[in-house]
This record gives C-alpha cells, structure tokens and sequence, in this order.
C-alpha cells in the first residue's frame, strides 16, 4: 500500500507498521522538526513510537532521577544482605 505525500502531511498520530516504514523518513523529520509524536501500532496494539529526542531525553531524566529517589531509599533501610545471600539469588 503506497501512502500519498498529501496523506503524510494531514497523517494521523497513529499509523500501521507498514504505513510507518513506507514514510519513515517523513514521520523523522516530523518528530525531529514538528515536535510531533507518532505511535505505530500493528492491528489494534501500539508497539512502538516515534517522539523528538527532547521527549526521550526528558523520559530519561525522569528515570534517573527516580532511580536515586528509589536508591536513597533503599539506603536509609535497616538491615543489609550478605554478600553471599546476594551471589547466590543472582546466580554469580
């Protein structure tokens, strides 16, 4: 199935597999210049999507800094493991 240029300007922000990869590089250019975010999905179910890079490196940011929350946390926790239990419910 080919898709028109006049349908990747008015494109939807959900787009089948095979529409994505047939205007891959247009759903680039509108993520990377637009700010758009397209999510790609096969049947019914989103599998993937394609944000501007601001958006994953903000995502990213996110993580890390509930990372540290989670390990200042688990710090201030009684108690410590022995370095054997660890090895071995780790397989090392």
């Amino acid at each position: 199935m080919y898709v028109s240029y006049s349908e990747v300007l008015f494109m939807p922000a959900r787009l089948t597999a095979s529409a994505a990869r047939q205007n891959f590089s247009d759903i680039l250019n509108r993520a990377a210049y637009g700010g758009e975010r397209v999510i790609v999905h096969r049947g019914k179910k989103p599998v993937a999507a394609v944000v501007p890079i601001e958006d994953l490196d903000l995502i990213e940011r996110l993580e890390d800094e509930f990372d540290v929350k989670a390990a200042l946390k688990a710090l201030k926790e009684p108690g410590t493991i022995p370095w054997e239990t660890v090895k071995k419910k780790l397989r090392l």
